[in-house]
């Protein structure tokens, strides 16, 4: 008996044919059976990775944490199978450690100059021989990720270690764990030991993987060492008795406090290094002069507005008596609620809440009018004796974007805060949202001895604001020095500290010389509510031997590392403010040197991945923290990490406003992520469509050969009321007998809003009915209409942005006016993010249900750097060639190559139906249905 099983089920009908009849009766009635039998292999073949071991180990010794994550997996297809690794790490964590082993082979990581590893990685790459891991930011996390493509029955085990410090916020030492393991573990545990020689208070788990695991974690708690474990069974892990996907997807939290006995903190001295704890408790609150600067232009309309104020109403009821405030709120303009600083009284907070009330955001951000303006009323308060001088003077900063209005630049906003701001005052900056410049905020508010925190633009802002606002709320001392007998200790961090804030810590590390040493002894001053403090402590430098010697899990290096972990972070930050160029160079020699002496990896070194014979290499570069958690040109984003349109506003709610002109903002650092991967679907050049499909992580083209003064849909989507449709235009004349075509008109339709936008090489125009309003090319500004927000940069590209569900990015492209051959066109990129509905259709749209894709058999083709292979798709089997695309968003002139594979005569068998199919009659008009 002959059985031909084979996905393309037009060859096997055919096949039929040739059979007598009985056969073919027979053939007939199994042929559905085949095709359910064939997709049901094909579903159980994608699903048999096996993850057969998942394990996080994690020590705090004194605040040190050392975590491993290990994963076990076994690909249990028939067919080569991509296994990825993907783990989050907490956001100023130190990798220190990855290993990979394939089958017995062993993959080790060392640490190197960023440029060497670079150059090392470039040239393994060349032969062919580098894969990517790719480092990106989340929120309060950063995605570390691996990829690897291998054949049946391969087992491979990751491994990945780093180290960050427990930060004291809010009377808490809170350690997260990141536990997305993406699937069901035959053998899954979270393991976690804390040693604290100053004696373990409390433990606590919050519940923070849900509902689902309640009862599974258990915590053991003896004086100075705690146990927490949680081991759930593979049943216990589904989401449900009968599901195949795991429930375990979260955060795992551990929250604790320490013993204090000494007002003058904990001294632990080992191993050459001394850590000083310093957190003292029952002290009186010094009172506070606050002032809250409240960015309100347009972009914090909606729900950023709404949580802003539900937050601000709650700080200003937490004021106390003592305390003096004032609200300053602006736009373009500035505003305050006082001129002055008022008492905190029932009347002047209730008074406050009634303007917060009233704010409506519109208009830009002039955030260096507004800074100076505060610091100004704090200076005038000083000048006329109206401080108390115990009191503790800060200004807080809201905001959610770059500056827009006034002063731009930001190093000349920085310089301007610093020289106005007295040495006394402190400034705090949230930056809420991604479009807001992280970076700078950080800058300002260290040079002002304060701090920074980005903020989530969700529901979740109000409780983010006051969480941050608890942390300021309460200052229990000022001027607070350490100091330590200077012929005994040697390179001590920072010692000097303007506040101390209740429930909070202050951590000073240093070298000490044990061998000539018996006490080290410590004199910290401070000045407090009602006195001026001096605490004095004394330690013998060898107390902690016989406990640190006795427990087997505690990390005889936590002194060092703490050490090296303040140091470097104390480095950056004075980098970050430094000056001068020579010594910005002085200490990222410093940085470096001391990254490569320590094993982390850090903003100027590298992790190289190499197996025994260091012909496969990897590269792990730290990534920069841009302010949407990834950045213009980056092709290698994780799926978590949001939209990188960079210099375009968050998105704000209004019905209709006035367009409004704004200079151009400065795109953000750029992101090396290897293996470069096309995040976006795009359409450019003669038309190119590069469609990236997110799950099998793959860029697949094809071009579409049509004549001038064709239309071509992009996007119809009747659910969402949206169209995205394409005018082609030809070049001057032919060259090699073809005439190349271009997109030289593009058109937009919102129909449940009743807006059409159009966008061709010369012009941008809004309209909605009647109403239409123009900008050109040579504008950089926004217009804003029913929750729509276009924004155009000058001769570069235009965004729109449809709330937080969609966006769009039209580049233009210029020539020579005078080229014989070539025309200015446009192209197009479309985020896979934006959320069509599943009725999606267009040459794009339709690619919203992503289709399974299977490429296997690749081999030489015509051309030595262009191999050939077979595609499976949509039940059809396709020839496809491997190549290179561009991608013009980060380089309008050249382009970035971006590997594909090529789907021949335009897209047939790829896209559904014939390209023509897709042809519509007006710049507007929705796709028919077939």
């Amino acid at each position: 008996m002959l059985l031909v099983f084979t996905s393309d089920w037009g060859y096997v009908g055919d096949l039929v044919s040739f059979f007598p009849p009985l056969w073919r009766k027979i053939l007939n009635k199994l042929y559905p059976k085949f095709i359910e039998l064939f997709y049901q292999l094909q579903v159980e073949d994608d699903d048999k990775i096996g993850l057969y071991s998942y394990k996080v180990q994690s020590t705090i010794t004194s605040r040190l944490a050392n975590t491993m994550i290990q994963a076990k997996m076994v690909n249990n297809a028939k067919r080569p199978q991509h296994i990825v690794f993907d783990v989050q790490v907490p956001k100023g964590a130190f990798i220190d450690n990855f290993t990979m082993d394939v089958n017995g082979i062993t993959f080790t990581s060392s640490i190197r100059e960023k440029s060497e590893a670079r150059r090392m990685y470039s040239q393994a790459k060349a032969k062919g021989k580098a894969a990517g891991i790719v480092r990106s930011n989340a929120l309060d996390m950063e995605n570390f990720k691996t990829e690897v493509n291998v054949p049946p029955g391969t087992r491979i085990q990751f491994e990945l270690h780093y180290q960050e410090m427990i930060r004291r916020k809010l009377s808490s030492y809170e350690h997260v764990i990141s536990l997305k393991p993406g699937r069901l573990a035959k053998h899954m545990e979270v393991d976690v030991r804390i040693i604290e020689p100053q004696g373990i208070r409390y433990v606590h788990v919050p519940n923070s993987l849900g509902d689902h695991f309640n009862g599974i974690t258990t915590i053991s708690k003896g004086e100075k060492k705690a146990h927490i474990s949680f081991k759930p069974t593979m049943a216990q892990q589904r989401k449900c008795p009968t599901c195949s996907s795991t429930a375990v997807d979260g955060n795992f939290v551990v929250q604790y406090d320490v013993n204090r006995e000494s007002t003058g903190g904990e001294l632990e001295i080992f191993n050459g290094y001394f850590i000083h704890f310093f957190a003292p408790e029952n002290l009186d609150p010094l009172p506070k002069n606050i002032l809250f600067v409240i960015d309100v232009s347009g972009s914090m309309w909606g729900l950023k507005m709404k949580q802003t104020i539900e937050a601000m109403k709650a700080i200003l009821s937490e004021l106390r008596a003592a305390d003096q405030f004032s609200l300053i709120d602006f736009n373009h303009n500035v505003r305050c609620w006082r001129d002055n600083l008022v008492s905190a009284t029932p009347a002047q907070v209730e008074d406050a809440k009634k303007y917060i009330q009233t704010i409506h955001p519109n208009g830009g951000t002039n955030i260096n009018e507004a800074l100076l303006r505060a610091t100004f009323i704090l200076n005038e308060a000083q000048n006329l004796g109206m401080l108390d001088p115990n009191s503790v003077s800060m200004i807080v900063l809201v905001s959610d974007g770059d500056p827009t209005v006034g002063e731009l630049k930001l190093t000349t906003i920085q310089k301007n805060v610093k020289q106005s701001i007295k040495d006394e005052f402190s400034l705090f900056c949230l930056g809420i949202g991604f479009d807001v410049d992280y970076d700078f905020l950080q800058r300002i508010a260290t040079d002002n001895r304060g701090m920074a925190q980005r903020i989530f633009g969700n529901q979740e802002t109000s409780a983010q604001m006051k969480r941050f606002y608890n942390q300021v709320s309460t200052p229990l001392l000022k001027k607070i020095q350490f100091n330590y007998p200077q012929e005994s200790v040697s390179d001590v961090t920072q010692s000097s500290f303007h506040n101390y804030f209740g429930g909070s810590e202050i951590v000073v590390a240093g070298k000490v010389d044990t061998a000539n040493l018996q006490h080290l002894e410590s004199v910290v001053t401070a000045t407090a509510a009602n006195a001026e403090l001096v605490m004095e402590t004394l330690r013998d430098v060898e107390e902690l031997d016989g406990f640190m010697k006795k427990d087997k899990y505690a990390d005889p290096e936590f002194t060092r590392k703490l050490w090296a972990y303040l140091t470097v972070n104390q480095m950056l930050a004075e980098r970050n403010t430094a000056p001068t160029a020579a010594l910005k160079r002085n200490i990222t020699k410093s940085i470096l040197q001391m990254s490569l002496d320590h094993h982390i990896v850090t903003p100027f070194t590298s992790m190289l991945i190499e197996n025994s014979e260091k012909d496969e290499i990897m590269l792990a570069d730290q990534p920069k923290d841009p302010r949407r958690g990834c950045c213009s040109g980056t092709l290698g984003l994780t799926p978590n990490a949001p939209d990188n349109n960079k210099g375009i506003p968050p998105w704000a709610n209004v019905t209709a406003v006035p367009v409004s002109f704004m200079p151009e903002q400065r795109s953000p650092p750029v992101l090396l992520l290897t293996p470069a991967s096309f995040l976006y679907f795009s359409v450019d050049n003669d038309p190119h469509f590069i469609i990236y499909l997110p799950k099998s992580q793959r860029n697949i083209c094809f071009n579409i050969n049509s004549d001038p003064g064709h239309i071509l849909n992009l996007v119809s989507d009747p659910s969402t009321g949206v169209v995205v449709n394409g005018q082609l235009i030809g070049a001057k004349k032919e060259e090699n007998k073809k005439l190349n075509t271009y997109f030289g008109k593009f058109g937009f339709y919102f129909k449940n809003k009743g807006l059409k936008v159009e966008i061709d090489t010369e012009t941008i125009t809004l309209k909605d009915g009647s109403y239409s309003i123009m900008l050109s090319w040579s504008d950089t500004g926004h217009i804003i209409r029913k929750q729509l927000l276009i924004s155009v940069k000058k001769e570069s590209n235009v965004t729109i942005r449809v709330g937080e569900e969609m966006s769009f990015m039209v580049l233009l492209h210029r020539v020579w006016k005078n080229h014989p051959v070539n025309v200015d066109f446009l192209g197009i990129y479309i985020p896979p993010e934006n959320q069509f509905s599943p009725e999606a259709q267009g040459l794009i749209g339709q690619f919203t249900s992503e289709p399974e894709v299977y490429i296997y058999n690749q081999r030489p083709g015509q051309t030595p750097k262009k191999p050939q292979a077979t595609m499976e798709v949509k039940g059809n089997k396709l020839t496809v060639t491997r190549g290179l695309q561009k991608d013009y968003r980060t380089n309008r002139v050249f382009g970035t190559d971006v590997q594909c594979w090529f789907v021949h005569n335009s897209g047939k068998g790829f896209i559904d139906g014939h390209y023509k199919d897709y042809l519509v009659s007006h710049l507007y008009s929705f796709l028919k249905e077939p």
